[in-house]
């Protein structure tokens, strides 16, 4: 399999941050800190942020992080291309040791996203994408990345015989909008099913063929979206900006997501 050298340096990226990871998720070194707007920040945000932004030096495209200092608009409006990171994607599902977190990195060009990296280091679980390249699926054997394990990568989505019609929700930002949603699926498609899991796994389950439908109406950042936008695009679905009713764009002013649904 022949990967562009971003996408190569992404995952290898994500697999470096994502092994530091787990070596905080399984000690006793578990410090909680609290952001400005009460989200949780821990020592495996910080270092897999450090890491990431090492590793991506090497391509010598800006970085927008949600750790660290974020690039103000004025810096990055005109920016052709933008890496968007987030070191540790469902610090919520990692403090409650339910393994459903993950690394995010995703290369976004002129408003798109174009490339995307979701790793669920406890799962050892790789996600990855390109334009014009598929989504593929890679389960690692250990915290490690050989070049040999990519002959092993699945291409997205595996055909699955479902009986029902699956909707990913989160585990930790159920809103009754959301409920409403799923209510209102019932009307029109038969055995409709919930599945709850943390962190842009939702759209892995999406990308893989596992669920069908993805409806968000609380609020995240363009950060826990954009590597999943590219990654279930490449696998034939679509994520749709409620309020324009288009294709989500990236870097924005405001880096707040609108309601979306990914179907």
């Amino acid at each position: 399999m022949e990967l562009s050298q971003n996408l190569k340096i992404a995952i290898e990226a994500s697999v470096k941050a994502g092994k530091k990871i787990l070596e905080i998720y399984t000690s006793d070194n578990f410090i909680v800190e609290y952001k400005s707007d009460e989200s949780p920040l821990t020592l495996a945000d910080k270092f897999s942020d450090e890491i990431i932004k090492n590793a991506l030096k090497a391509s010598s495209i800006p970085i927008l992080s949600e750790e660290g200092n974020v690039l103000g608009f004025n810096k990055r409006k005109d920016l052709k291309q933008l890496w968007i990171v987030d070191p540790l994607d469902g610090t919520k599902e990692f403090i409650k040791k339910n393994d459903e977190f993950t690394v995010n990195i995703a290369l976004v060009e002129n408003k798109r996203p174009t490339l995307g990296v979701i790793y669920a280091p406890a799962l050892k679980v790789l996600y990855f994408s390109e334009e014009k390249f598929g989504s593929y699926k890679l389960e690692l054997k250990t915290s490690t990345l050989s070049s040999q394990d990519y002959s092993r990568a699945i291409k997205l989505p595996v055909s699955i015989n479902k009986n029902s019609y699956g909707v990913v929700i989160s585990r930790s930002h159920l809103k009754k909008e959301t409920l409403s949603y799923i209510e209102n699926l019932k009307n029109i498609r038969s055995n409709v099913k919930s599945i709850p899991i943390g962190s842009s796994l939702k759209f892995c389950l999406l990308a893989e063929g596992t669920a069908d439908c993805y409806p968000r109406f609380s609020p995240c950042m363009e950060w826990d979206t954009a590597a999943g936008q590219i990654i279930c695009k490449e696998a034939g679905f679509e994520l749709i900006d409620q309020t324009t009713n288009t294709e989500m764009l990236y870097n924005r002013e405001d880096l707040l997501n609108n309601s979306f649904v990914v179907k």
